[in-house]
């Protein structure tokens, strides 16, 4: 909860201040090395020549500057040294706090003229202090300076990995990602690169922000003033406004000649720099800063306090006789822009700088890409407008597993609306007595789960309705059913809802149509089938979503050692960008491999390089051969040439895989075991991804829907329930929580043997850790006498199951059907009893994605 509160407060308050904070960054980079750039652009302005005979004393360089400006000096820096002009500032006007600033010649007292970008750099210090807008944008600047305090803690906080101790976690950035996961490893590695200069630019910029951080500074960073000595530091230092002058105090007097005489001998041979401050009126002292050769750094001055007309000291401040804690407190500024580690530092923290703004876009990017995919989430199915009145429109019901019934019904609905007529579409779980008595029309697109089962949607309209004795005498409809013909009950609740609805009268238009495995002949029967219900024939036939190519970038075994079949996580990119949820599938078209080819050749009599023609296109004979399906038994092939072979030989299908990471990772992962056959050899689609097909290679590919085992729309808890590499599915679940912010996870997890099969372990340890995952339970088969599976697993922790459910928790299965989804289910319902299960089922709280 702590973790997801300081997500929310982190994005909310980065996109709000963080324009502030980017601001800031930019102009105090800018305004860093104003000094230098400067010089650069007005070298004949602010260099001079460095004479033999040194820089004109104080009172000299006074006279001749005020003679040719006809004003009084309050304030003179002079660069005894370097050669560069000296600043002039003369007596400010009423109720400003500086005067006008001319640079002059410190060896001859020669006035310099303009200096190019002088306002630019002062507009760029407002900004950076003050937004432009006085004392209301330092208020502003300062809040937003206590904010990057937060944004560094709870930035640092929210990406604490697993291995702390190893560097390459904090500080590399991954280049081969892209989109949101790109975006959000650049915004957190260069934040942890940033982060110390952050802080640093924030603890001392607040002294500039706050009169109580200023104080709370010098009580604790101050040296004591020494005995007789009473000063009180932070008054009277005019930071923010003009100084006081009181009209009845007399006439400033000044004896330059005497001021030059101490600071000579207080500071010696090593004077470098010096900058004298006058009082506006007589009676108050004025101060001298004076800058040594072997200063620590630009603002480690020593400072006399003095009386201006006499030059007697009253106070001399050396900075190497302060402590340490002193001395920082004098080095605030140097601090704050770099200088006090040198040059090297300097550029660092200017760098530092100007990468505020990354944070700020990154940081909008991600937030957008949040708001996009919950947009996507609220967006409609499709074009289809859904009709309010059911008694004059069709009702289209699916019932959907993986979500392809529920793609055919959309389709139809808008052939139906094409053809001008009104439709409504429902899940057949949402349908009751009304809905089907108020109903004249309606089409049934219904798929079987396994062997003769219904789909999870739709097993409480199985339960509550089929068997029901309601009239729907009235009612005309067309059933699609779904199917797979492997299984002995093929198309079986379809074909007990066609059975049902016979009983109570209902009328079929006409037959049902059975499709097995999305038969495109089938797909097109029905298509047609409603143009003559209709009397709108279609304008093209529906196509399934077509076949990309995806790039194989990554191919990495997850159980080297295991005593089962090699498991590996493939990493697939798109030729053009692609989307998808959380649960979602794709369908892969595999290729036989070069040596499956040639083996099945062998012996033919047929050259591999002949040229066929497959699907239009001329191609050699052994890669056409790669796209089809290869008997084991060839005799009835013997003796045909090259074309009637590849003619006599069925295509190759699409295999199934459950999509294991999320979009804005910027690549499709999938979790495959390698299926072996008795006769040694690959399975097709295992054997593709994880053997033959070459790293860079590609792969068809195309992306399904799976909306029956999508993400809950409202935040809740989450229990997960795989094995093997069932884990795929529930891995893309949980990514995408956790770029939710959601924590509530539980992860039942089982294999063989955790020293070699727990999949993807140290990222699930990693989420452990971080609290993404509030809960692990594993379950390894082989690492004891008596075999423990997940489901036993679940047994154990049926307490706390039940808390989880009484929370509001969603069961998500993954893996196979025999053995893990049946064990799971049939504990689910020892737990909690058939009628808690049945009811989690039709509230979408168990949702399963198993093969």
């Amino acid at each position: 909860m702590v973790k997801k509160s300081l997500f929310q407060l982190h994005w909310f308050f980065g996109i709000t201040a963080g324009l502030v904070l980017a601001l800031m960054g930019t102009t105090g980079a800018i305004w860093s090395f104003q000094e230098e750039l400067l010089r650069l652009f007005n070298a004949e302005v602010l260099k001079v020549q460095v004479r033999q005979e040194g820089v004109l004393p104080p009172a000299e360089l006074v006279r001749r500057v005020e003679a040719a400006q006809g004003d009084k000096v309050s304030m003179l820096w002079v660069d005894t040294r370097e050669g560069n002009a000296a600043r002039v500032f003369f007596t400010p006007p009423p109720g400003q706090r500086r005067g006008e600033l001319r640079y002059a010649d410190p060896y001859t007292g020669e006035l310099k003229g303009e200096v190019a970008g002088q306002d630019f750099f002062n507009l760029m210090l407002n900004l950076h202090r003050f937004l432009t807008i006085g004392d209301t944008g330092r208020q502003i600047t300062g809040a937003c300076t206590l904010l990057l305090i937060f944004f560094c803690l709870s930035g640092l906080y929210l990406r604490w990995p697993r291995k702390a101790l190893n560097w390459r976690t904090w500080l590399t950035l991954d280049w081969a990602k892209k989109g949101r996961a790109f975006n959000w490893d650049l915004h957190a590695v260069a934040g942890t690169w940033c982060l110390l200069f952050y802080l640093l630019f924030a603890l001392t910029g607040l002294f500039w922000s706050y009169e109580w951080y200023r104080d709370g500074l010098n009580r604790l960073l101050a040296d004591a003033p020494a005995a007789g000595e009473q000063h009180k530091r932070g008054e009277g230092r005019g930071r923010h406004g003009p100084q006081k002058v009181d009209n009845n105090a007399p006439p400033l007097v000044v004896d330059y000649d005497a001021i030059w005489s101490n600071l000579k001998d207080a500071a010696g041979p090593g004077l470098t720099t010096y900058n004298l401050r006058l009082p506006p009126a007589g009676g108050q002292p004025a101060t001298l800063f004076y800058l040594l050769e072997n200063a620590a750094h630009e603002r480690a001055l020593n400072t006399i306090t003095l009386d201006p007309a006499t030059g007697q000291i009253t106070r001399l401040e050396r900075y190497a006789d302060k402590s340490f804690k002193a001395q920082l407190l004098q080095s605030v500024y140097a601090l704050h822009v770099g200088s006090y580690f040198g040059l090297p530092g300097r550029i660092i923290v200017t760098l530092a700088s100007l990468s505020m703004p990354l944070f700020f876009v990154t940081g909008w990017l991600l937030y957008l890409d949040r708001r996009r995919k919950k947009r996507q989430v609220r967006a409609a199915r499709g074009t289809v407008d859904n009709a309010s009145n059911a008694a004059d429109s069709w009702l289209i019901s699916f019932a959907s597993q993986s979500g392809f019934a529920e793609q055919l019904a959309w389709q139809s609905a808008g052939q139906l609306q094409a053809a001008g007529l009104s439709v409504q579409v429902r899940a057949l779980g949402e349908l009751g007595e009304q809905d089907l008595r108020q109903a004249r029309r309606a089409l049934f697109v219904v798929s079987t789960f396994g062997d003769g089962e219904a789909p999870d949607s739709a097993r409480a309209f199985e339960r509550k309705v089929l068997g029901q004795a309601w009239p729907l005498e009235h009612l005309d409809y067309a059933l699609l059913a779904l199917g797979d013909r492997q299984y002995p009950h093929f198309c079986g609740f379809a074909r007990r809802l066609q059975a049902w609805l016979g009983e109570r009268g209902a009328s079929s238009a006409f037959s049902a149509i059975e499709v097995d495995n999305a038969d495109q002949a089938a797909l097109q029967q029905w298509q047609q089938a409603l143009g003559q219900l209709t009397g709108a024939q279609p304008v093209s036939a529906w196509q399934p979503p077509s076949f990309a190519n995806w790039t194989l970038t990554r191919r990495e075994l997850l159980n080297p050692g295991s005593q089962g079949q090699p498991v590996y996580l493939i990493g697939l990119q798109p030729e053009a960008a692609a989307s998808w949820q959380a649960g979602d599938l794709v369908d892969i078209l595999p290729r036989n491999g070069q040596a499956r080819v040639e083996a099945f050749l062998s012996g033919l009599g047929l050259d591999s390089e002949t040229r066929v023609q497959r699907d239009g296109l001329s191609e050699p004979l052994a890669q056409a051969l790669a796209s089809r399906q290869l008997p084991v038994s060839r005799e009835h092939l013997v003796g045909l040439h090259a074309q009637a072979l590849v003619d006599a030989l069925v295509p190759i299908g699409s295999r199934e895989y459950s999509i294991a990471s999320i979009a804005s990772d910027g690549v499709l992962e999938l979790i495959v075991r390698q299926e072996r056959h008795a006769d040694g050899n690959l399975g097709l689609g295992s054997g593709w991804l994880t053997e033959y097909l070459p790293v860079q290679g590609s792969v068809s590919l195309r992306l399904r829907r799976n909306s029956g085992f999508h993400l809950p729309e409202g935040p809740a808890p989450l229990i997960l329930i795989g094995n093997g590499t069932g884990l795929a599915g529930l891995r893309s679940l949980l990514k995408a929580r956790i770029s939710e912010g959601e924590q509530r996870n539980w992860l039942l997890f089982g294999e063989r043997n955790r020293a070699y099969d727990l999949l993807c372990g140290d990222e699930l340890q990693g989420w452990l850790d971080s609290g993404d995952l509030q809960r692990l339970d594993l379950a390894f088969s082989r690492d004891q006498a008596e075999k423990v599976y997940v489901q036993d697993v679940l047994l154990q922790q049926a307490q706390a199951l039940r808390q989880w459910l009484a929370d509001g928790a969603c069961v998500y299965v993954c893996g196979s059907l025999q053995g893990m989804a049946a064990g799971v289910d049939a504990a689910l319902k020892g737990i909690l009893g058939d009628d808690a299960v049945q009811r989690l089922v039709e509230d979408g709280q168990y949702r399963r994605d198993v093969y």
